[in-house]
């Protein structure tokens, strides 16, 4: 009996006792040994949908963990609360309603910003302990209801075009293939995937596609079938280009990450990727709630197993990984 089928076995059995479906089921894939499975009520469920599709609730701030340890907010959306409050770019965020955020992983600190673990909504307050320069202080925000776009484009002065995707949610594809087209003609990209936890694999295939000519992507495994990922031909195979990643790049990140740097097209800049490397697939339970769980593990066009050992850069980052990226273009023939 697979996985999916035990978990759904014992959600029925607990659902005909009158116990919840949703306990039993949790408790299915805590003893299965699943790491990311996960168990959804209809509602979170549908938060997790939207979350594919660019919406979410949050204080709409970005951030990344530098090599002390410290967590800085890289990026703040116009119009939200985050922005309303005065918080910028460059600031750092000490703590998350009292707890200190220093060395935790980039994931975590997001999910205390979203009130993961409370299933917070939007109006509920959060609040942050800040710095900036040698100025500390404490706000409280409201977190909303936030729409994004997960790709952002900017030229530098150079002609470089960085194109930045912090999720690969619905559309994201096609937007880098647009960009792609419309950089400067043989100018260099930056393709910055740091703190990029993932999303549809669908999406990182299509990204693939703006940069390959077709062939494989990746493979994986479901239920022991094996099965390959391929791109779409006619990407662009001659424009320099640069992957920027971090310990925040993670899974359908890594899978392009690793598609890129295994068919010489991209020499890839950083520090070790996460290392999730596995497929998750949904299950609807009898009551409607849905479990996600791990079917397989996809490797690398060369091979290579990411989950559990990530994907080691070609160079690393340095103090400003912007900077080494630029001067790692130049050296691929930028002509800029």
């Amino acid at each position: 009996m697979s996985p999916s089928e035990q978990v759904a076995r014992a959600a029925a059995e607990a659902m005909a006792a009158g116990k919840s479906p949703v306990e039993a089921a949790e408790h299915a894939v805590s003893r299965s040994g699943d790491r990311w499975g996960a168990v959804y009520s209809p509602g979170d469920y549908e938060e997790f949908q939207d979350a594919l599709d660019g919406r979410y609730t949050g204080v709409g701030l970005w951030a990344r963990r530098a090599r002390d340890g410290r967590i800085d907010v890289t990026e703040v959306q116009t119009g939200s609360p985050a922005a309303d409050a005065g918080i910028r770019a460059g600031d750092r965020l000490r703590s998350v309603d009292g707890e200190t955020v220093d060395g935790r992983p980039v994931t975590d600190v997001v999910s205390l910003l979203r009130g993961d673990a409370d299933d917070a909504p939007a109006g509920t307050s959060v609040t942050l302990g800040l710095q900036r320069g040698s100025r500390t202080w404490t706000r409280t925000l409201r977190r909303a209801r936030l729409s994004t776009d997960s790709v952002s484009v900017r030229r530098l002065s150079d002609g470089t075009t960085v194109i930045r995707i912090t999720a690969f949610t619905k559309g994201a594809g096609d937007k880098v293939r647009t960009a792609v087209r419309g950089a400067p003609a043989r100018s260099g990209i930056v393709l910055d995937l740091r703190g990029n936890s993932g999303g549809l694999v669908t999406e990182a295939v299509t990204t693939a596609s703006a940069f390959l000519d077709g062939g494989l992507v990746a493979t994986y495994d479901v239920d022991g079938s094996q099965r390959a990922l391929h791109a779409e031909p006619g990407g662009d195979t001659t424009r320099p280009l640069v992957a920027l990643v971090d310990g925040g790049t993670m899974s359908a990140a890594e899978l392009l990450t690793g598609a890129l740097k295994d068919r010489g097209r991209a020499l890839v800049v950083g520090s070790r990727t996460f290392g999730k490397g596995s497929v998750q697939m949904p299950t609807r339970l009898p009551d409607g709630s849905v479990a996600e769980l791990t079917v397989g593990h996809y490797r690398t066009p060369a091979g290579r197993s990411v989950d559990g050992h990530g994907i080691t850069p070609d160079l690393d980052a340095g103090t400003d990984p912007l900077s080494r990226a630029r001067t790692v273009l130049t050296g691929l023939g930028d002509p800029s």
